[in-house]
């Protein structure tokens, strides 16, 4: 399905979330060739359309090989925050934003993670509400990392955590009761899954860590069994159409599943990820559901509008979805 010049301008002025996506993955390009310009004189071959990773491993790699450049301090991360939301927000028209750090960078560095997510929080410009998670890694508890990480549950600007790295890693014991005190002191819950590993591990995080924000699910959709169990639990997939198709999670973007869980009445969102490793903005995202996954422009603004109501019942929540369905009856009478 090709665009018309009034799909464009409606997933431009359609007011949209993002609530997947990590900040060391969205580092401005700009910001890493201004310090590394012999280095990085050019972005890098991930960026062009037809670009595949030849797996996860050769993808984490690579970001972090061009993050570690760059976060080095709490400063970096908000010089970073700063000018990555003020394009989400000015120029994206998104007005919602979770994203989150490593807590890997915060052990390798020795920064603190406190400082981190503050600088992170204190870079959203006026209007554009930021939900800040610090992302840990299946085997990222160690150590080096065990007082920082406990400590977080008790940082004022830090929102919750988020589960990441490889996925074939099994689970170990800290991480359902870390997540489960998180939630206990007021922390919000997310995880990693149904990515590269199936639907097994989407039913195991969702059991075992308590939570019902996935970020990914893309394998869910191959058990019905594990989706009418996600159902009842009223599970939100937090999906990266661009980013599965660069990983090869799907064959071809008109394949992702985000369309039958959408038709299916799963809560989904759409995000860009890492988008400093797939060259991708958030209208792109949308772009895709549209050309190869034939959602209309009302089911645009549905995914939109679901982005605010995973954001929780708040005025500014209240005034984007009102927004959207204005949009959305404006175009309906009166589109080409």
């Amino acid at each position: 399905m090709e665009h018309t010049r009034s799909t464009v301008d409606f997933i431009a002025r359609l007011p949209k979330t993002e609530t997947h996506l990590h900040i060391e993955g969205a580092l401005p390009w700009e910001l890493l060739r201004g310090i590394e310009p012999l280095r990085f004189p050019e972005p890098p071959t991930s960026w062009e359309s037809s670009y595949r990773f030849p797996d996860f491993a050769a993808f984490e790699r690579d970001l972090l090989h061009m993050a570690s450049f760059w976060f080095t301090s709490p400063e970096r991360y908000h010089e970073a925050a700063t000018v990555l939301f003020k394009r989400l927000h000015e120029e994206h028209t998104v007005r919602y934003v979770e994203t989150s750090f490593a807590s890997g960078v915060m052990e390798h560095h020795g920064l603190d993670g406190a400082a981190v997510a503050e600088a992170i929080k204190s870079a959203a410009p006026p209007g554009l509400p930021v939900r800040v998670y610090m992302g840990i890694h299946h085997n990222g508890y160690t150590e080096r990392s065990e007082r920082f990480i406990e400590a977080s549950l008790k940082w004022a600007h830090l929102d919750g955590l988020d589960l990441h790295g490889t996925e074939t890693l099994p689970l170990e014991p800290w991480t359902p009761d870390l997540w489960r005190r998180a939630r206990d002191a007021g922390k919000l819950t997310k995880a990693h899954a149904g990515e590269f590993a199936g639907p097994e591990f989407v039913w195991q995080v969702v059991e075992e860590l308590g939570v019902t924000r996935i970020q990914h699910g893309v394998r869910a959709a191959e058990s019905a069994t594990l989706l009418e169990r996600l159902r009842d639990r009223e599970v939100v997939f937090d999906m990266c159409p661009i980013s599965n198709l660069k990983l090869g999670v799907v064959d071809c973007l008109s394949a992702h599943p985000i369309r039958r869980l959408h038709e299916a009445g799963f809560r989904c969102t759409v995000s860009t990820d890492d988008p400093l490793s797939f060259g991708n903005t958030i209208l792109d995202e949308y772009r895709v559901l549209h050309e190869e996954l034939r959602f209309s422009h009302r089911e645009l603004a549905a995914i939109a509008a679901n982005g605010f109501r995973v954001a929780g019942a708040d005025a500014h929540s209240a005034a984007m979805m009102a927004e959207i369905e204005i949009m959305v009856a404006e175009y309906e009478s009166g589109a080409d």
